[in-house]
């Protein structure tokens, strides 16, 4: 019995290549310009994926100056800090972030509803 080397399996991780910090794969972040709809006609608009080192407390403030409406910056757990608006200012809110906060169309995301984010759309 010592005359048979018995090799076991080394551990392979099929997806090591994909987990590698090098992959290019994923690496440009997006802004989401969400709805939420909460009872009857009554919405929130949610924002998420700013960079860290915008200050959200200054463009709530912004937001809710310029689009009459109340807001908040929640922390979630998951997310990251998420910007709540009242009402739908999802269309309102692409157009502040590109032409205010200096973003390109193709980073900020709209969903629901078939809001298209163009270059058009923002003149």
């Amino acid at each position: 019995m010592s005359d048979l080397d018995v090799q076991l399996p080394s551990t392979f991780d099929p997806f090591a290549e994909a987990n590698a910090d090098d992959s290019g794969a994923g690496t440009k972040e997006y802004v989401h310009v969400r709805i939420q709809q909460r009872n009857g006609r009554k919405s929130l608009t949610t924002v998420q994926g700013l960079k860290k080192e915008f200050s959200y407390n200054k463009i709530l403030k912004d937001l809710k100056k310029e689009f009459c409406c109340n807001g908040t910056v929640v922390q979630d757990p998951e997310l990251g800090q998420v910007i709540q608006l009242q009402g739908d200012q999802r269309k309102n809110v692409a157009t502040f972030l590109v032409q205010d906060l200096w973003m390109f169309q193709s980073v900020v995301m709209g969903y629901n509803a078939g809001i298209d984010i163009e270059p058009s759309n923002f003149q």
